[in-house]
């Protein structure tokens, strides 16, 4: 496996910025999912061949479970630069992104249809469920 630096992981993911939203979409400039940022940013750097697929549109229950036997999890409060983030709504995980800093997120988001970075504000920060670390980020 290889590795990348928090910093690397960060610039391939503001890379995809722009791409537009498509579910399960995985081809940067083309289209992605926010499953898909998180797969693709990964295989850009060699981080992982693993991918999900035949999820639907609506939650259904699996996100979670699936993001924590694929990725390492973290305390909210430690959760740094490169870390996926799991956003709930209505009380389903639903929704991932990639955190920038501690106060931005870049994931595929549906309403804009494309993937951008975002400031998290109070709203945005109630909705997050879980944080997660990339095996091989550093």
């Amino acid at each position: 496996m290889s590795t990348a630096s928090r910093e690397e992981f960060v610039k391939e993911a503001r890379s995809w910025i722009g791409t537009p939203y498509q579910h399960q979409g995985r081809i940067k400039g083309v289209a992605c999912d926010c499953i898909g940022l998180v797969i693709g940013t990964a295989r850009a750097l060699g981080l992982t061949d693993y991918d999900i697929d035949g999820y639907g549109k609506r939650p259904d229950g699996n996100l979670r479970p699936v993001m924590e036997s694929q990725l390492e999890s973290v305390p909210l409060d430690a959760a740094q630069a490169a870390d996926v983030v799991l956003f709930a709504w209505a009380s389903h995980p639903l929704h991932v992104g990639i955190l920038s800093d501690p106060s931005h997120v870049i994931h595929a988001y549906l309403p804009n249809r494309r993937v951008v970075e975002n400031i998290i504000d109070e709203r945005w920060r109630a909705q997050i469920v879980a944080a997660y670390h990339m095996p091989g980020v550093v």
